[in-house]
């Protein structure tokens, strides 16, 4: 729904790509997804446990995709701004973030603003059940990891979002995910990011009349 949505002719992409470049990798595992696995790889290793010090020959592409964000941050033209790593969580509900812990409050509450700009445009994404963490457990993950070596410029989250299903209005009102559902996350996910560069005053202000729909 991500990458629908930024290469298509709506107006909100034509301005997010006259303003931002996106690097997407669409998926880190493709030999495991091909073998039926959703968290290991072919060799068993569960990938997002080894950002640290991933291997070119055991975490390929790892290796290779934090080569390139380590070359971006370095170079002094790219302001490297956002990290999101997409998963599935298989107990809990709805849409989701996990966030980093910092000793400085203003760059903790900075962090804030992204999940709660999604909140306001997807029904499906939960700002309550969003978090920041420092759990020793989720040392190795490209959230933690980066959320370490970038600069305070920079914003790293994980998105989780269900297996199953979202809740609208209250507990019982439970809605499965469909396909459709999860494009449409990923279609306001990528609409949330003029937001957040409005908020900022990084991108002007041509769509105001433009309907938000979801």
């Amino acid at each position: 729904g991500i990458i629908d949505f930024l290469v298509s002719q709506h107006p909100i992409a034509k301005v997010l790509r006259d303003n931002l470049v996106f690097k997407i990798a669409p998926m880190l595992n493709p030999d495991g997804v091909y073998l039926g696995n959703y968290r290991c790889s072919l060799m068993g290793f569960d990938l997002n446990r080894h950002w640290a010090n991933p291997s070119p020959w055991a975490h390929p592409t790892l290796h290779g995709v934090k080569q390139l964000i380590i070359e971006m941050y370095n170079n002094p033209k790219i302001n490297l701004e956002f990290y999101i790593d997409i998963h599935a969580h298989s107990t809990m509900m709805n849409g989701f973030m996990y966030g980093n812990i910092f000793e400085d409050e203003e760059r903790f509450q900075r962090q804030a603003v992204f999940p709660k700009l999604l909140c306001q445009n997807a029904e499906d994404f939960s700002y309550s059940s969003t978090s920041f963490n420092r759990d020793a457990v989720k040392a190795g993950t490209g959230r933690r990891f980066l959320g370490g070596l970038l600069n305070d410029t920079s914003y790293c989250y994980t998105l989780e979002v269900s297996f199953y299903s979202y809740i609208l209005g209250g507990p019982t009102s439970i809605v499965p995910y469909t396909e459709e559902a999860y494009m449409k996350l990923g279609r306001n996910v990528a609409r949330t990011f003029l937001d957040y560069y409005r908020l900022n005053s990084l991108v002007e202000r041509p769509l105001a009349s433009t309907p938000k729909t979801r």
